[in-house]
């Protein structure tokens, strides 16, 4: 099945489609300079997605039971209804960022299981750690995504809804992170609900679940919903990042960070991409000199 649709001006393809896998959890995503493959669980089933540009157009083929559902949001998916309205931020380092990357747009996925289930298995670890449990997970449990490119599936909520705890622990997924994800899968037809609900009820409704908190729904909001707003409170790296762009703070707290983003408010977590786009990052402090064991001293 394939759809061929228009594209904004100047649009940033593979910034925009990047932003539809969190990095913590990469194995469902291949791209190159002119093409993006996507492997997904939508609420119809499994689905692979081929986006290919050239030439202000952008054309999507999709191949699984989850095909003609990937197809008819594909735009959306794509970033094309993502809505600039209201952001036009003064002179500074976030209009200079929303010049230089003019055709970075938000995409929503419309997919709440992908990104809840990487989101959750990223609470409290490292990217890397996330990671290897996702890809093992993906490995033995998920499924090969339909058409020919040989990517994974995330495994299907059933499966994961079937498992105990102690299922999950090989993997590097210790008790309440398991048993949040579990839940999670059980509970997954009302978290979809999510979708289609105001952005307040959508809150609510994805934070239902014990152990899911703001950053974990902020991770669903900001990639499945496309919601151009959400922060994520509770994030290591963020608050110190938007503290040194915007006010050359080496360090924040959540509260720092909204402060200094209220501003935008509408569209913070844009900035929030812009700042990432620009590899923005605050200054990592650590010993000046290697620790000797004691041992040695």
């Amino acid at each position: 099945m394939r759809r061929t649709f228009a594209v904004p001006s100047r649009y940033d393809a593979l910034r925009t489609l990047g932003l539809l896998e969190m990095r913590a959890a990469r194995g469902s995503m291949v791209r190159d300079r002119r093409a993006v493959v996507w492997a997904t669980i939508t609420p119809e089933g499994p689905a692979s997605a081929h986006f290919e540009w050239e030439a202000g157009e952008m054309t999507v083929t999709s191949w699984g039971p989850g095909a003609a559902w990937v197809l008819e949001r594909a735009p959306r998916i794509a970033g094309c209804h993502d809505d600039l309205d209201g952001f036009d931020p003064e002179d500074g380092l976030v209009r200079s960022l929303h010049r230089r990357f003019r055709g970075l747009r938000l995409g929503a996925t419309g997919v709440v299981w992908d990104t809840l289930a990487q989101a959750i298995l990223g609470q409290r670890v490292t990217s890397r750690e996330a990671g290897r449990s996702y890809r093992a997970l993906a490995r033995d449990h998920g499924e090969e995504a339909p058409g020919p490119h040989g990517l994974r599936t995330p495994p299907r909520p059933e499966r994961i809804a079937e498992l105990s705890w102690e299922e999950l622990h090989p993997y590097g997924v210790e008790r309440s992170r398991a048993v949040t994800l579990i839940e999670s899968a059980r509970r997954i037809r009302r978290l979809e609900e999510a979708i289609g609900m105001s952005r307040r009820d959508a809150w609510v409704r994805l934070q239902s679940v014990d152990g899911v908190g703001p950053w974990t729904a902020a991770a669903v909001m900001g990639v499945a919903r496309g919601d151009p707003d959400t922060v994520a409170v509770g994030d290591y790296h963020i608050p110190n990042m938007v503290a040194w762009a915007l006010a050359g703070e080496a360090r924040a707290d959540d509260a720092r960070m909204l402060e200094l983003l209220e501003p935008f408010r509408g569209h913070r977590r844009r900035v929030v991409v812009l700042l990432k786009a620009a590899g923005i990052s605050a200054p990592k402090f650590g010993p000046k000199q290697a620790i000797q064991p004691i041992a040695h001293r």
